[in-house]
């Protein structure tokens, strides 16, 4: 394999397929994969794979899954746990096959040089797409060493801000080196990974929440740089957030987790982002934030309940089945991709289970639910707008198609 960072790899799947929508899930234990743990999905003959689980583990299922399923296309990346309709799935892989009927797909990917390169390799992966029927794009992402913002920005640069890219960034447990990205190829801590999917059957339907409550007064970014915040009103941001957390402060970087920071613009006016802090540094009494940071904007201090939290994902999942059947035709069954923050898995301890038990119970049995924890969340703002890069929200994916 080249270690040319415009490396990009393009998978295409005509559509001749006979048979409805269908889905099948599997939890894998080891790299050690046994055939029988594969029959459901050997029984509806995929043309996608979605596999999310730990980085030790994911690269080697990745490579088996390649052996049994050559004709699917494989996409995934590392993750603090995995997520099924049963709940959080920890150190294992979470596998999910889907064939279409109706609609085709296109993968493509690309290695990121650095940091630096985000805004390109969104470019080079947008390029790639053919525009003609493009309904929906999703998008997976190295955890650390990415700015995610940069790299919708620079796939919205191709596509415009009308095609919804949905997904997120890998995640890791605790003591893991890197986060990791598979795409039909490969595993690695470089990959991005995009697939676009085409069909004028194909439902799609988003929405996204966070649930956390601002507090204390509004405070003026007065200087900043990408994802670091050095001012507010003037003084050292990392000063200003230690007076507000109080005694918690002594647990930074760790308790930036339970008070994020929500965004406004230069007029005050709330954007609807949030953003984790990810790092301080003593020596200038900065924060390092989980994302781009606006320009001359506003920030409020965050906190949360675990009841709010739960709502926010609720209302995130009945807006995208609501969006999806708002469209015509009814559904023959659907999947539900759900991509919610590490953050909010740490605010919620044991009641995390509870967050995708809400989202599960808004589609019933209607839907196969798949998903992560995430170092962010990526979706549009609305309806219209173009996709975002977000911190400590849940966002509910929903695909199907219909029969009109």
């Amino acid at each position: 394999m080249s270690d040319d960072k415009n490396y990009f790899h393009i998978s295409l799947i005509p559509d001749i397929r006979e048979t409805e929508l269908r889905i099948a899930q599997t939890v894998i234990e080891e790299n050690c994969i046994q055939p029988d743990a594969l029959l459901p999905l050997f029984a509806i003959d995929p043309d996608l794979l979605l596999t999310f689980g730990p980085a030790e583990k994911l690269g080697g299922i990745a490579a088996r899954l390649g052996e049994y399923f050559p004709k699917a296309l494989r996409l995934g990346c590392s993750a603090a746990a995995g997520l099924t309709a049963r709940g959080v799935v920890s150190g294992r892989c979470v596998v999910t096959a889907v064939r279409f009927e109706h609609s085709d797909l296109v993968e493509m990917s690309t290695r990121l040089a650095g940091r630096e390169d985000s805004y390109e390799a969104g470019k080079r992966l947008a390029v790639q797409l053919p525009k003609e029927g493009l309904r929906a794009v999703l998008l997976f992402g190295q955890g650390v060493g990415i700015n995610g913002a940069a790299l919708l920005d620079g796939m919205s640069s191709v596509l415009g801000t009308a095609i919804p890219l949905l997904g997120g960034l890998a995640s890791k447990i605790d003591g893991a080196m890197q986060t990791i990205v598979s795409d039909s190829r490969q595993s690695d801590e470089r990959v991005v990974v995009a697939l676009g999917l085409y069909g004028e059957k194909l439902r799609v339907g988003w929405g996204f929440g966070g649930g956390w409550s601002p507090f204390g007064p509004m405070r003026h970014a007065t200087r900043s740089a990408g994802n670091i915040l050095y001012e507010l009103d003037g003084e050292p941001a990392l000063d200003i957030y230690k007076r507000y957390l109080g005694e918690h402060a002594r647990d930074l970087p760790l308790s930036g987790q339970y008070f994020p920071l929500a965004m406004l613009d230069k007029n005050r006016d709330e954007i609807g982002l949030i953003r984790s802090i990810l790092g301080v540094n003593e020596a200038d009494g900065s924060l390092r934030l989980a994302g781009e940071i606006k320009p001359d904007g506003y920030f409020r201090l965050m906190h949360a309940s675990t009841d709010k939290l739960l709502d926010a994902a609720e209302r995130a999942a009945e807006k995208a089945q609501a969006m999806a059947r708002a469209m015509a035709g009814a559904a023959t069954g659907g999947l539900a991709l759900m991509v919610t923050c590490v953050g909010r898995k740490l605010v919620m301890g044991e009641r995390a289970e509870e967050e995708v038990e809400a989202v599960a119970e808004v589609f019933g049995g209607r839907a196969t639910l798949t998903g992560f924890f995430s170092f962010g969340e990526i979706c549009p703002m609305s309806d219209t707008s173009s996709s975002r890069l977000h911190n400590q929200t849940v966002m509910v994916a929903y695909l199907d198609e219909h029969d009109a």
